[in-house]
């Protein structure tokens, strides 16, 4: 009888323990820049495999409205953490100085600005743009760096005709022949030329970064009122997205069915190569290799802003600071890939 009542309390007890761990996962939005691709992996990861649950948190993804718009967001607090254009960031500052927010993980350590051409095309190198015609569409954040891309090329943009070009259109134009060579992001605008009917061999892809732009790309970015209130929510959230990103970039193959999982109408062969394409041009660089992943190199993060200059007009050029708050990454030991 007694052996009885003590096994009732002990299973009292563990219901009791279930429902306050489960009363202590605090709800947290995350958005996303875009759909859920292959590149989004790691978050889905996390959350499959317990790893934000482990810091207390219930995270939810949505899906985004680009790589610029949803820093807004952000400052507005509908969501307290999202995933955009470090660049961008720069610009909104310059724009609202006091809007509170700033990234704290640097995800592209290398952006995946891009050329994209074909054979036909014949855009083999920057150069080649003179005397073609190139689709941008106008609020492109690739195209939002030419600029910067002319003067590090030397290309005479006098001699480039540039047709603003929709989203939609890009990649079919690029396809038919009717541009020679389109501007977006590298892991999205070469799967489309795919999709398009063209060959792996025939897409030439030229990321801006092999040319002389420093730039960073997106990075996880928060309002910072809510960082303040609760600074262990935000280090919870980074600690647990670097593990996910440490287990996508182990195995890729793994790390895609978390995204199959919630995108199906998808193709999980292109979602894999397109994780696999972001991983090798814009996450695991040299400098993320041997400086683990998250942080940044103040050094360049300088320069980069030098380059944004020769495309925006800065009001007050943003702090260093103010764009990034590295207080919240764990050591360089645990954040090696």
């Amino acid at each position: 009888m007694i052996k009885s009542v003590m096994r009732g309390l002990l299973g009292a007890a563990a219901v009791l323990a279930a429902a306050s761990v489960a009363q202590a996962q605090t709800a947290v939005k995350f958005a996303l820049d875009w759909k859920f691709e292959g590149p989004s992996a790691p978050y889905f990861v996390a959350i499959d495999k317990g790893y934000y649950k482990a810091e207390g948190l219930d995270v939810s993804i949505d899906s985004g409205p680009g790589s610029v718009a949803g820093i807004a967001r952000v400052a507005a607090g509908t969501y307290p953490l999202g995933f955009f254009d470090f660049n961008s960031l720069t610009r909104f500052l310059d724009q609202t100085p006091d809007a509170p927010v700033t990234s704290v993980l640097m995800v592209y350590d290398v952006p995946p600005f891009a050329i994209v051409s074909t054979t036909k095309g014949g855009v083999m190198k920057p150069k080649d743009l003179e005397g073609k015609i190139l689709g941008a569409p106008a609020a492109d954040g690739a195209f939002a760096q030419w600029k910067a891309f002319v003067k590090e090329t030397g290309i005479d943009a006098g001699k480039v005709t540039i047709n603003n070009v929709g989203f939609p259109v890009r990649e079919p134009m690029l396809a038919k022949g009717d541009v020679d060579a389109i501007t977006g992001f590298s892991f999205s605008s070469y799967f489309n030329m795919l999709q398009n009917g063209a060959a792996p061999t025939d897409v030439k892809v030229l990321l801006m970064s092999d040319y002389g732009l420093v730039l960073y790309g997106n990075a996880i970015m928060v309002n910072t009122e809510f960082a303040k209130a609760n600074p262990k929510i935000v280090a919870g959230f980074v600690k647990a997205t670097i593990k996910g990103m440490q287990d996508t970039y182990k195995d890729p193959a793994a790390a895609i069915k978390s995204v199959m999982k919630r995108n199906e109408t998808g193709d999980e062969k292109v979602e894999l190569d397109r994780l696999k394409m972001a991983l090798k041009d814009n996450i695991a660089t040299k400098f993320v290799m041997s400086n683990g992943f998250g942080g940044i190199d103040p050094a360049r993060l300088e320069k980069s802003l030098d380059q944004i200059g020769l495309t925006y007009d800065f009001k007050a050029k943003p702090k260093a600071s103010a764009l990034f708050d590295s207080s919240y990454l764990p050591p360089v030991a645990d954040r090696k890939l």
